[in-house]
């Protein structure tokens, strides 16, 4: 994920990478364990305004009956390491006892998802893991997730026959996303299996884009709050022109904010941000299979 973590930070901010060759295995869902470093890149991102150095270090563990007292809540054994930590802002004592509460922000109405650590809380503590978190205001933050080793014989999901399908099609999707480098990091994922890509920073570059495109866009995949017209609308005034095009919208708000818009409708996908290389596969894969539109199903 190094190329991927890199253009999401933007190049303000160093990455370093301190990973062990010869790590022990976990039982975790792969694309979980992306939504995870996604989720915490982009907090450490939003810590860092003004620049800085994230490290993500891996490594092998043992923590005997010492070890765990220092860390509350911890079972003593043997442990995969995940560690990121940046230099940012901090926290303090009082954010840190909220920060994994579910629903929880730092950010005001109308500013993004805030931390979003309850999602990892809850992926970390579903493959029997533990996370813990370390910081000070001015000094930065620390993340430790510890994963039990296993034993079991590694499973590794084919997804060669998925991809296959994905990009013979050549199918074409008009991508419209406000923020920079997230916008070209979809547009190259969904360059590399295969689909053709129109990219549009809001909806009414978008618009000039469908107006002089002859070809077909089977697909937009769209931010639903952006600034002037929003996604929903975006997608309404397009459908008329292109009844076959479906519809995939993006967001990082809460259903709260997002419902006043109309895309919590039965039948409306929403790829919910940051996502996975993965989860973006599996719902354009499932866009493609639907019907189209989709605002009334």
């Amino acid at each position: 994920m190094e190329k991927i973590l890199g253009r999401l930070i933007g190049e303000d901010i160093s990455l370093k990478l301190l990973l062990s060759s010869h790590l022990a295995k976990v039982k975790a869902d792969r694309s979980q364990i992306e939504q995870v470093l996604l989720n915490l890149a982009v907090n450490a991102r939003d810590a860092m305004p003004q620049g800085g150095k994230l490290v993500i270090e891996t490594a092998d563990v043992t923590l005997d009956e010492t070890a765990a007292r220092h860390r509350p809540y911890l079972v003593p054994g043997q442990y995969v390491l995940l560690r990121v930590t940046d230099t940012g802002c901090g926290m303090d004592a009082a954010l840190q006892s909220r920060i994994f509460e579910p629903f929880f922000t730092t950010k005001g109405k109308g500013k993004g998802t805030g931390l979003g650590l309850a999602t990892v809380y809850g992926v970390i503590k579903q493959s029997g893991g533990y996370i813990l978190v370390e910081s000070e205001v001015g000094y930065g933050s620390t993340f430790e997730i510890y994963l039990p080793r296993v034993e079991e014989d590694l499973e590794v999901p084919s997804e060669g026959q998925r991809l296959a399908r994905l990009g013979q099609d050549h199918r074409t999707i008009l991508l419209v996303e406000d923020e920079r480098s997230l916008r070209k990091l979809t547009m190259s994922t969904l360059r590399e299996i295969g689909y053709s890509v129109y990219e549009a920073q809001d909806a009414l570059e978008a618009l000039d884009i469908a107006k002089r495109t002859e070809t077909a866009i089977d697909l937009l995949l769209t931010d639903v709050i952006m600034p002037g017209m929003s996604g929903r609308s975006l997608a309404d005034t397009l459908s008329v022109q292109r009844p076959e095009m479906r519809v995939l919208y993006m967001s990082g708000y809460t259903d709260g904010e997002i419902a006043p818009h109309g895309v919590l409708e039965a039948g409306t996908s929403i790829l919910r941000k940051p996502f996975t290389r993965d989860q973006l596969m599996r719902q354009v894969d499932e866009a493609f299979s639907g019907i189209a539109v989709g605002h009334d199903a």
